[in-house]
């Protein structure tokens, strides 16, 4: 047998393979924002035993679509990702929908957050032991007993810490929905972004209702877990330094990356990168 021949093959995979993996974006972590971090090169390797599951959790004004740049590479390498939706109608009834959802996972899980969907993963992983790592994308990391209300005007600076930014939709149950006005959302959370992508994600947000705002979080599941941090240094919507100032109280590995408060959008290979770091870690 030609063993040169028969090497041929196995090359051409290797090398299918890497195309692949720069092509999404997962050996660009020797960029700055990535390379913070020591050994990011080799974050996209597991050596652990069962694969976890990754699951994301998306933020107001958004949906699961947000995440696909992600989800395209998690599962490239292949990663089982759930995307369940956030009701977005309260912190605490959005937590239990989501402890809910992961009692149905057997196996290891990463719990990743972006925006309020920090503090939802914040208050729904507390006490669940299969939960091996939690990651924040320009998200609320909160203590308990603090509202997204109080953390957003901690720092100055929030584009939506005024009432003047939204469309307010009076319910019935007296509560109101909240969406951000289409001119103010390409400034506010899709500054970087093309114009063209910003307007479709302003028509298409997902309301938040406005009693959230002012709902206490429970318990912090970050006291427990370990924690990684994005922190997008563009963002309008979260203070970047009010970002820091959560992670760092919550001990989390920091990451920060030049894009608004849509990181996931704009650089989902430094995100990706990051869920990665966790997955080692936890691995």
């Amino acid at each position: 047998m030609n063993l040169a021949r028969a090497a041929r093959p196995t090359r051409l995979r290797l090398i299918i393979v890497t195309v692949a993996l720069a092509g999404a974006g997962l050996l660009a972590a020797t960029t700055p924002a990535a390379s913070a971090r020591p050994g990011a090169q080799h974050v996209f390797r597991w050596d652990g035993g069962t694969k976890p599951v990754i699951v994301l959790e998306h933020g107001a004004w958004a949906d699961s679509s947000s995440w696909d740049g992600v989800i395209q590479r998690l599962q490239l390498l292949g990663y089982t990702v759930d995307v369940p939706p956030d009701p977005l109608r309260s912190l605490p009834g959005d937590s239990t929908y989501l402890a809910d959802f992961l009692k149905t996972i057997s196996g290891p899980v990463m719990l990743v957050g972006h925006s309020y969907g920090g503090a939802v993963i914040t208050n729904a992983a507390t006490g669940n032991s299969q939960v091996k790592a939690l990651v924040y994308v320009d998200a609320f990391i909160p203590d308990q007993g603090q509202t997204l209300l109080q953390l957003a005007t901690a720092t100055p600076g929030s584009c939506v810490a005024s009432s003047s930014a939204f469309n307010v939709v009076p319910l019935s149950t007296g509560d109101a929905d909240l969406y951000v006005k289409q001119s103010v959302f390409p400034g506010c959370l899709a500054n970087g972004l093309p114009a063209s992508q910003a307007a479709v994600l302003a028509a298409t947000q997902r309301p938040l209702a406005a009693s959230v705002l002012r709902e206490p979080s429970g318990a912090p599941a970050w006291k427990q877990i370990r924690s990684w941090a994005v922190i997008g240094t563009a963002d309008q919507a979260i203070p970047p330094g009010e970002q820091l100032a959560m992670a760092e109280h919550a001990g989390a590995h920091i990451t920060k990356v030049d894009a608004p408060h849509l990181s996931m959008i704009s650089d989902p290979g430094v995100v990706t990168a990051v869920i990665l770091q966790a997955v080692r870690a936890a691995g």
